[in-house]
């Protein structure tokens, strides 16, 4: 089978596509990247909390090992912002986290991260790619781990110790520890749950136990997934705040003390006017291309400049590794601020706002009401559509021709075309279409100054797209 990678890695359901065999395939890959990349090449290894985790993560490292490159293998599991972490501050060449992340537990996948502690950008990718060979002869039975050690190929990391001490360095916890507020995990059954309880014993923690099967939902902290967070928050009455992460705990969600949902949107907004209105950084600030209209305007309001990249956030990282950042985030939840690594973390952006909360005295709905005073109001929706192939392609190629104008009542005062294409229909509403290019899902995604509104213009294109 052909392997590739999509916007964030390779996945692939267990035991089907992502066997111990093909991932042996894509770590040779691998190995052919770093030999020509690289004099004295080493590698920081680990896996989430999902099904064979360390048997594949261990398949990786003797292939590694096989090929004359260190290994510096994680202990336990881990997320993939302290693989990030650990690649960089141990200077390896590169950082492999075994993770499907929000995906379903059928499902487990290969992440590639560069030494500077973000996503390999796509030229890596893409040249990794190119190095997978068709089969492989490696023997799994040859050798083992503890034989690597023996070798001194392979040394075990605590990179969970080691990115709870840089939490520690780089926040004022005692101020979150010590605040008259009332904070929730939830880690979804996710790899980020052991850092809430080691830094944040007094935090109540929801779904911060070890089950890879994740109770059956997808570990992805959006609405439809947060059922059982809301009524354990109207049960436990007295929470401020909320904090989710998805199954690796780079994405990030959060909910109001009343179980309202704050999207990516709202916590993006709020990360920056925090991060330059009340700590004075510096920068531009950079988001997806499927991002709120808001975040524009509030850079307007502070005179920020504003990149809007494609979406994966390896793009955003790209500015990143150039340019001072103040944020970078994407819709899904995929979050980098300055002063940590070029990488999407939930729990790092979790505590800037606790911080904030915790350091102004407000309750986070106190907080949202000083950026809607700044920009207004508004709420994003997103319905992914599935499609037969033919009525996909059908309606991306009305896209491409222009022939979309109106939507019911909306009239499209512009077209913007970077990464789907997004009808643009006032100063604060629009719609978008964009196709998935692995399924046959057509994702549609709309803003406007209520729910209500957001999803009447959804309705709205849905009605004449699908005739």
């Amino acid at each position: 089978m052909d392997i590739k990678f999509g916007t964030d890695g390779w996945r692939a359901i267990i035991a089907k596509e992502f066997t111990v065999e093909n991932v042996a395939r894509v770590t040779e890959g691998v190995c052919v990247y770093l030999k020509k990349h690289f004099d004295n090449p080493s590698v920081v290894i680990g896996h989430d909390c999902r099904f064979a985790g360390d048997l594949f993560t261990e398949t990786a490292a003797k292939v590694f090992c096989e090929n004359g490159i260190k290994v510096k293998l994680a202990v336990g599991y881990v997320s993939t912002p302290m693989v990030s972490l650990g690649t960089k501050k141990l200077n390896a060449s590169i950082g492999v986290i075994i993770t499907a992340s929000h995906n379903p537990a059928a499902y487990s996948g290969y992440k590639l991260k560069g030494h500077y502690g973000g996503p390999l950008l796509e030229e890596g990718i893409k040249e990794v790619e190119s190095y997978i060979p068709d089969t492989t002869e490696f023997n799994f039975d040859d050798s083992s781990v503890e034989y690597w050690k023996e070798k001194e190929l392979v040394e075990e990391v605590d990179l969970e110790t080691m990115y709870c001490d840089h939490l520690e360095k780089n926040f004022d916890l005692d101020t979150i520890r010590n605040a008259k507020m009332t904070f929730a995990y939830d880690a979804m059954y996710g790899s980020g749950q052991n850092v809430i309880k080691r830094l944040l014993p007094n935090v109540k923690r929801f779904r911060c136990e070890h089950n890879p099967h994740f109770y059956g939902i997808s570990p992805e902290p959006i609405m439809r997934n947060l059922g059982a967070l809301t009524e354990y928050l109207k049960a436990e009455g007295d929470i401020d705040c909320a904090l989710v992460n998805d199954g690796d705990a780079d994405r990030i969600g959060m909910m109001d003390g009343n179980g309202n949902y704050i999207d990516a949107h709202h916590i993006m907004l709020l990360l920056i006017n925090y991060l330059y209105e009340h700590k004075g950084y510096k920068g531009k600030i950079a988001t997806g291309f499927s991002s709120t209209v808001k975040i524009k305007q509030l850079c307007d309001h502070y005179g920020l400049d504003l990149d809007v990249v494609h979406i994966g956030f390896k793009h955003i990282c790209g500015i990143m590794l150039k340019e001072e950042v103040i944020m970078g985030g994407e819709e899904s939840g995929g979050i980098a601020v300055q002063g940590h690594i070029p990488e999407r973390d939930g729990i790092w952006n979790g505590m800037v706002i606790w911080e904030f909360m915790a350091k102004s005295g407000k309750t986070i709905e106190e907080l949202i009401q000083e950026v809607y005073d700044i920009v207004g109001t508004f709420a994003f929706e997103r319905i992914d559509l599935t499609l037969p192939q033919l009525q996909k392609d059908a309606i991306v190629a009305k896209c491409k021709a222009g022939e979309y104008t109106q939507f019911g009542e909306y009239k499209v005062e512009r077209l913007e075309d970077l990464d789907g294409y997004k009808y643009i229909l006032s100063e604060s509403e629009w719609v978008m279409i964009r196709p998935s290019g692995t399924e046959p899902v057509l994702r549609t995604y709309a803003e406007g100054a209520t729910q209500e509104d957001a999803f009447k213009i959804l309705k709205a294109c849905h009605n004449v797209i699908l005739g």
